[in-house]
Order: C-alpha cells, then sequence, then structure tokens
C-alpha cells in the first residue's frame, strides 16, 4: 500500500472530524442574467398564485382544491412549454429559465402541498392527505402529459399543413 502524497493528504479528513465540502460558489457576472430572469419570473408567478388563492380561498379544514389546481394547471403549462421550446425552433437562451424555472417554478407551489399535507395529518385527518398526496401526483403527471402529447400533435398538424 502506498501513502497518499501531500496533496491528496490535504483534501482527507482528520480521523474524528468531518469531511470537508468545498466552498459555495456565488453566480459569477455570466449567470447574472439568468439569477435575475428567474427572480422576476419567479415573482411574476407567486403573485399569480397569490391571486388564485385569493379569488379561490380554501376554508379552514377544508380539502385544499386551489393548491391541488393550481399545481395542475402550472403542470399542464410546464407539459406544453417545454414540448414548444424544444421542437419548435431556437428560443431565447432566458426563456427557459425565465418561464420555466422563474413563472412556473413561482406558480406551482409544492411547497404548500406538503405543508397541506402536514396540516391535514396534525389535524387528525391522515386519510384525506393521502388522497389528498395521490390526487395531486397523478394530477399533475397527467396534465403533464396530456399537454405535452397535445402540444406535440398540435405541432405536427401544423407543420402537416406547410
Amino acid at each position: 500500500m502506498t501513502a497518499p502524497d501531500s496533496r491528496t493528504a490535504a483534501r482527507l479528513p482528520r480521523p474524528g472530524s468531518a469531511p470537508r465540502t468545498p466552498a459555495r460558489r456565488l453566480p459569477g457576472p455570466g449567470q447574472a442574467p439568468v439569477v435575475a430572469v428567474v427572480a422576476v419570473g419567479g415573482g411574476i408567478g407567486a403573485a399569480a398564485r397569490y391571486g388564485a388563492a385569493l379569488l379561490w380561498p380554501t376554508a379552514p379544514n377544508a380539502f385544499p382544491w386551489t393548491v391541488l389546481w393550481v399545481n395542475t394547471a402550472g403542470c399542464a403549462v410546464i407539459g406544453a412549454f417545454m414540448v414548444l421550446i424544444g421542437e419548435a425552433g431556437a428560443v431565447h437562451p432566458l426563456v427557459r429559465p425565465f418561464f420555466g424555472t422563474g413563472v412556473l417554478g413561482g406558480f406551482t407551489t409544492f411547497s404548500t402541498y406538503a405543508v397541506d399535507i402536514q396540516r391535514l395529518v396534525t389535524e387528525g385527518r391522515p386519510g384525506t392527505a393521502l388522497a389528498y398526496l395521490a390526487a395531486t401526483l397523478a394530477a399533475a403527471l397527467t396534465a403533464v402529459w396530456l399537454a405535452a402529447t397535445a402540444t406535440r400533435r398540435a405541432l405536427a398538424a401544423r407543420r402537416g399543413r406547410r
């Protein structure tokens, strides 16, 4: 067995100490536009989600229908959007981070979904929590698939007419 060289030994943790983690890098100047459009898009998406919650508030002890439908609608838009930017031609490089990550990431609210599940369990309604968990997962995946499929078919039909 060979002894590690000094460069390797410097990276190894000491016995009984926690392993070293690399320092986090801050976004470089080339990433600033991406960070900016994600932040702006996230604000827009979060405002839209907040608007939905104001339009269709969930009463205390009620099933969180608004969050379920917001997440389902957001997933449908994500399905269509990913097909459009992937198959419809060249788009500006900031479109995906702005709309996909920012707007739709801010609009869909899977953190609230998790909090709602925890609230339902805490309120003594584990069956409702499980139904909500399963319904959201099924609705979100179905929405992505249906929207992506419909968008692909619409694009193919449009190409066929040319």
